[in-house]
């Protein structure tokens, strides 16, 4: 005999005048499924343009994000540590397509284009083109 029919048989023979109950254990958590993030499924980054040819931006602006040279810096544009290009200047975005002349000292330079040293190369450049100046102020005396 199972151990719940021998529950129900004692259960019966102290209460006889009672109908026969039954206990049902249910489980407390539900079975594991699937999860979203597994390995190799990580967040998008959100690399590449960050402002378009033609818009207005001020000193510090980030122009485009990047993990290898897509895009190279022009007038007034700094290129930071991991490729990222900013604005040096408050000023208009151009974007030209250009043969690049890359500094082959550079180590981010070494570690993308080692195979094509010596062959012409065409990249999008960022420039920032300063705004007008007021000509409120006159040149007294040059130095």
């Amino acid at each position: 005999m199972s151990f719940t029919i021998m529950q129900k048989l004692s259960l019966q023979r102290l209460i006889p005048d009672q109908p026969l109950l039954t206990i049902i254990r249910n489980a407390k958590k539900k079975t594991g499924g699937s999860t979203r993030n597994r390995i190799g499924h990580t967040r998008p980054k959100h690399r590449g343009w960050r402002v378009q040819d033609g818009h207005y931006v001020s000193e510090g602006t980030i122009l485009a994000t990047q993990r290898t040279t897509r895009f190279h810096p022009g007038l007034n544009v700094g290129f930071g540590r991991n490729g990222t290009l900013f604005a040096m200047e408050h000023g208009k975005v151009y974007v030209t397509c250009e043969i690049a002349d890359p500094n082959w000292d550079h180590t981010w330079i070494q570690n993308n284009y080692a195979s094509r040293q010596g062959q012409t190369l065409y990249k999008k450049y960022f420039n920032v083109v300063p705004e007008e100046q007021h000509q409120r102020f006159r040149l007294i005396d040059e130095i």
